[in-house]
């Protein structure tokens, strides 16, 4: 437990911003607010890992400051347990399990499907996804298995025109040949043996809303010229029908496969491919954005009641994750089964890894393997215009992209970026 050094105070208004219940909670910081759970505090929060009087913030001179008052399982502030630390605009405070930030300014109509990320690249690519959405242009969503394709596909449709419209979705992979065109399109009373009724298709279903198509690198090669033309005319024919009808619908479909090499292969329509391939959201890895990791495991163990020890997490850290955010899921499931309220220690969470064996008969757990993550390629490039923009400042540079300064120094050296020869021409 440190006191973090107090340095002079950036900001004369307070706004804190938490999620209770999965609604987004705000509330102004006036001359003071006490957390914790008991009714007495300006802020009541249901986490039992909070005690009664858990912390305490005031406003001092130009700032504020925010207290630990006593508690028993620590406060702290962007990952670091405090005593007592100054608070500045944008840092996450994090009480028992649940999260808070501080904002010097109010959040007008907080947004409950915002998303965001510690990673500058990733929450580049998140911040544009309320554009997309409003927009009615197919989006192909691609990346590993378990890295959340199925989370952005719900987001797109709430925020978009359609919100108010059914979201139906369809795992393509799931569906045998011979169902997949009654379970898309629909049938009609006596198309098929065991037909004994009109039955309406996915397409039917999401009619005025979004129809999201799982895993579509497994949609059969013989049904890929339906759904083209489906998406190209607007119109879809049930199995039995005499006539074609008009489809509302917008499409998100989402693979963990490498389409263009599928198509390459033969085993996907070219057509069908850029029909779907509009707008392209690539979901990187869990390895990939471990700036998020401890954001996500808390959510997790505050869904499922489960405590993890610092030790815990910090083994956990050390762990690959090929199995991505889910995987991440199921360990906190796994812990919760075994330790139920007990706290989860270091030598509890080797029990509950999947440690797949590195031998030849090793099953991919996703073929989907870009030569290089197209994440680290944006990330390359958005260091390198800032560096250009900052004339090499890179203190700069760092606070823009919001990493420290020795994480771009890091990242520089790891990425190869010639300094000198970047900025030769300036």
């Amino acid at each position: 437990m440190i006191t973090r050094a107090l340095s002079t105070p950036q900001t004369t208004i307070g706004y804190l911003n938490w999620k209770d219940s999965g609604r987004t909670e705000q509330l102004e910081v006036g001359e003071f607010v006490t957390l914790g759970r008991d009714s007495v505090n300006q802020v009541v929060l249901d986490d039992e890992w909070t005690s009664g009087r858990h912390a305490r913030i005031e406003r001092k001179n130009d700032g504020f400051l925010i207290r630990d008052m006593r508690s028993r399982n620590g406060t702290y502030v962007n990952g670091t347990r405090v005593v007592e630390a100054v608070l500045n605009d944008g840092d996450r405070i994090r009480i028992g399990q649940t999260e808070i930030g501080f904002a010097a300014q109010k959040v007008e109509n907080p947004d409950p499907f915002a998303l965001s990320s510690r990673n500058p690249c990733w929450n580049l690519q998140l911040q544009r996804l309320p554009n997309i959405a409003l927009s009615q242009f197919p989006v192909l969503l691609t990346g590993p298995s378990g890295s959340g394709k199925d989370v952005l596909a719900q987001v797109l449709h709430q925020r978009s025109a359609r919100r108010n419209g059914p979201f139906v979705s369809v795992n393509c992979s799931a569906l045998t040949e011979s169902l997949v065109e009654s379970e898309l399109f629909g049938h009609v009373r006596g198309s098929f043996t065991g037909a004994t009724s009109d039955r309406k298709g996915a397409f039917e279903a999401a009619r005025g809303g979004t129809l999201f198509l799982d895993e579509v690198g497994d949609l059969p090669l013989v049904l890929q010229p339906k759904l083209l033309r489906a998406l190209e005319n607007s119109e879809i024919q049930a199995v039995g029908a005499d006539r074609p009808i008009q489809t509302d619908v917008r499409i998100i479909a989402a693979t963990h496969k490498d389409l263009k090499r599928k198509v390459f292969d033969e085993s996907f329509r070219a057509d069908l491919y850029f029909r779907l391939h509009v707008v392209q959201i690539q979901t990187p890895a869990l390895s990939e954005r471990m700036e998020d990791f401890e954001d996500l495991i808390y959510m997790f163990a505050r869904q499922m009641r489960v405590r993890f020890s610092v030790g815990a997490i910090e083994r956990l850290k050390r762990h690959s994750f090929p199995g991505n955010i889910r995987e991440l899921r199921n360990i906190v499931a796994r812990a919760k089964a075994y330790c139920g309220s007990e706290e989860v220690n270091a030598i509890d969470v080797v029990r509950f890894i999947d440690v797949m064996p590195e031998t030849s008969d090793t099953p991919v757990v996703s073929s989907y393997r870009p030569s290089r993550s197209v994440i680290k390629e944006i990330e390359v490039e958005m260091i390198k215009s800032r560096l250009v923009a900052n004339r090499g400042n890179q203190r700069k540079t760092a606070a823009e992209l919001g990493i420290p300064k020795s994480t771009l120094h890091d990242r520089i050296r790891t990425y190869g970026i010639n300094l000198e020869e970047l900025l030769k021409h300036l």
